[in-house]
């Protein structure tokens, strides 16, 4: 039996939580609506860095969830909150998807700021970003999750990019999504509830139940999406709580 958990927030992963493409969960809309029903304020906190937050929005519209725009937060928005805030000068490397949103290439970048590429990421493209982290400019990254599930199974995600960069040029990115603490706590401010007395829902052991768990969050693990056998059983990263699925989590939740 998993402990009882009552929380003052509730702060939700995305794909592989409540949704797979473009296709709601099983059950997820419903456990969602009795979620929001209960008066607890909800946060939505994703590393996909290929949809402009509009259009996730939008999307997650079409499949039935109540949800409104400012409880999204994406790693993209993070990367270019956290751009802005410095003054940096970036080299955007990232899905044409998003470019509107993040903005313009700057001529004489002084960063360089890696996304999700898909299709996209090329040979040319990443010797080009070495070269300029080899010449001393930071590396920037919106996420390095290891992989994610599509409706045709796993599929490889941005880690492997960021790993071989940071491995070639000797360097250590800055994460600007999930796992930095920094990305949960930006949530957490905007609800002004402390750490402890929020969880957070992930079918990402690492990066979601994990990071959490270093930002003082209480991570609750699915069953779905990238879950796979033996993450119940992690020698290091202890979920407060395991279940097959979002639905049965609001169960337990709202008792």
């Amino acid at each position: 039996m998993a402990p009882t958990i009552s929380p003052k927030a509730v702060l939700i992963d995305l794909a592989g939580v409540l949704h797979t493409g473009d296709d709601a969960l099983p059950g997820a809309v419903r456990a969602l609506d009795r979620l929001r029903a209960s008066g607890l304020p909800l946060r939505f906190l994703t590393n996909t860095t290929r949809t402009p937050s509009t259009i996730l929005f939008a999307k997650l519209q079409r499949m039935g969830f109540t949800l409104a725009a400012s409880e999204i937060q994406t790693a993209a928005l993070a990367a270019r909150t956290l751009v802005r805030s410095r003054g940096l000068r970036p080299l955007w490397l990232i899905h044409p998807d998003i470019a509107a949103e993040m903005g313009e290439n700057d001529p004489e970048p002084n960063v360089v700021v890696l996304g999700d590429m898909g299709t996209h990421f090329t040979y040319p493209i990443l010797n080009h970003a070495f070269r300029l982290l080899m010449e001393g400019l930071p590396l920037m990254a919106m996420a390095r999750n290891r992989y994610f599930m599509e409706p045709d199974g796993l599929s490889l995600d941005m880690g492997a990019f960021v790993a071989g960069l940071e491995y070639s040029a000797g360097i250590t990115a800055e994460i600007t999504g999930k796992p930095a603490p920094a990305f949960f706590n930006a949530a957490l401010a905007e609800l002004g509830i402390a750490p402890a007395q929020a969880v957070l829902i992930g079918d990402d052991l690492s990066d979601d139940i994990g990071g959490a768990q270093a930002a003082g969050i209480p991570g609750i693990l699915v069953r779905t999406g990238k879950f796979r056998a033996g993450d119940d059983a992690h020698p290091d990263i202890r979920p407060a709580a395991i279940y097959d699925d979002f639905t049965a989590v609001v169960d337990a939740l709202l008792g």
